[in-house]
């Protein structure tokens, strides 16, 4: 009878598959860093919008303190708790609305005649040599004469009324645009244009996609500088021979001795100007939106 023999059996050995971390563990450093990005950029962008909060908050804090401390004589500048009280009266009973009305009206209409003729005449001064030697002496003459000091040049042509006003301020707000526009143009890249024509883009289509795109920084810096000329020139002009208007509103408000009344139009003139800023920086920004797309080519 035979003894049984025992079997060895090699065992075999199975290799190890790598177990992957759970799903939860990759995913929180990168939650981690995309929470802290936004918090990087929403401290970023509280900070750009309370710095000047903060300066408008010590400007106004001053104005308030001021005349109550006995820095200033409060007739002749009160406080502005009192000015914001004056305006909140006019806005209520009207007058505020009306004037308005009336100055922008007079603004816009003046402004918009010399939008539609100065990029135009500055784009072929620059453009062609010809034009630009045949307008460039009348135009340094006239540049170099104040707006204000032709008031009475064009009240006495043009009359006391409407059009002597928008006349003015069309003339004050051309020039700004018109220089811009001239070295908007001048400035764009050479290489652009010629990479443009050695495509074989017309005329036409070198100014639609090159010119005009390069040349709108420039131009729209001379657009802003011309709507706060506007403004300025505006209440000058409202000055002398109006019945409505914020200039003739902080006139009549002076020489009534509604000193409150006054710094209210001031007030109101201060936030159609940066009213007019805001808008025309938005619309610049849009328009040259295609400087900073990742995808233009």
């Amino acid at each position: 009878m035979s003894s049984a023999v025992p079997l060895l059996v090699r065992p075999v050995e199975v290799a190890a598959e790598p177990v992957a971390p759970p799903a939860t563990l990759t995913a929180a450093p990168a939650a981690r860093s995309a929470f802290s990005r936004a918090v990087g950029s929403a401290g970023s962008a509280v900070l750009r919008i309370a710095k000047p909060l903060l300066a408008f908050a010590l400007l106004l804090g001053a104005w308030e303190l001021a005349p109550r401390f006995g820095l200033v004589d409060e007739v002749f500048l009160p406080p502005f708790s009192t000015v914001v009280q004056a305006f909140f009266e006019l806005a209520g009973n009207g007058q505020l609305a009306e004037h308005t009305s009336a100055s922008l009206t007079r603004s816009v209409t003046g402004f918009s005649f010399a939008l539609v003729i100065a990029v135009p005449v500055g784009i072929a001064i620059a453009w062609y040599k010809p034009v630009s030697d045949f307008l460039n002496p009348v135009l340094e003459l006239f540049r170099n004469t104040a707006a204000l000091a032709l008031l009475p040049v064009f009240v006495l042509i043009l009359g006391i009324g409407e059009t002597s006003k928008i006349a003015l301020i069309g003339y004050a707000t051309f020039f700004p645009i018109l220089l811009n526009t001239i070295t908007g143009v001048r400035t764009v890249d050479p290489l652009l244009v010629k990479s443009a024509v050695s495509l074989g883009f017309s005329p036409l289509r070198l100014f639609q996609k090159v010119i005009l795109p390069a040349a709108i920084p420039s131009i729209f810096t001379g657009i802003r500088m011309a709507a706060a000329g506007s403004i300025l020139v505006l209440i000058a002009a409202e000055m002398i021979g109006a019945r409505a208007g914020l200039g003739y509103l902080i006139t009549a408000a002076q020489q009534n001795f509604q000193i409150p009344q006054m710094y209210a139009g001031i007030v109101a003139i201060s936030l159609i100007g940066l009213g007019f800023n805001f808008a025309l920086v938005a619309l610049e920004r849009r328009l040259s939106r295609w400087r900073t797309s990742p995808t233009n080519a």
